[in-house]
């Protein structure tokens, strides 16, 4: 299954009874296991979580800690760009190279890299006096 498919798929399991924004995430790793997470609504508004939150967590769940590609999908006018939390999440577990793709409902897509995403991210080498 592709990346864009599986966030699709479970893009339709999201909870968002509030916005009706629904967004899939589906990331892949170096053994080739897919994770995938859907955005979960609460009406306490932050107690949500983001869709590339949910794939990451699933991922370490199972044991992995590396995303070699992710993908994520809403149905917007264009394709959505993960929050800015969640592109610190992702920069946790992906090099700058690996490839981000964002997708729309009506097939709209845009390729990046984490790099890309998030210029300077905050990383380890910014803890190695602690």
């Amino acid at each position: 299954m592709s990346l864009l498919r599986a966030a699709t798929a479970v893009r339709e399991n999201a909870h968002a009874p509030y916005s009706n924004f629904k967004v899939g995430a589906a990331l892949v790793t170096p053994s080739g296991t897919i994770h995938v997470g859907c955005n979960v609504e609460n009406v306490a508004y932050p107690e949500g979580t983001c869709a590339e939150a949910g794939a990451i967590a699933a991922m370490v769940a199972a044991g992995e800690t590396e995303i070699a590609e992710i993908c994520v999908i809403a149905d917007s006018p264009m394709p959505v760009t993960p929050c800015g939390g969640c592109r610190q999440k992702i920069a946790e577990f992906a090099g700058p190279d690996v490839k981000v793709t964002m997708a729309t409902t009506a097939g709209v897509q845009r390729v990046t890299t984490v790099a890309d995403l998030l210029p300077g991210a905050f990383s380890q080498d910014y803890m190695e006096n602690t």
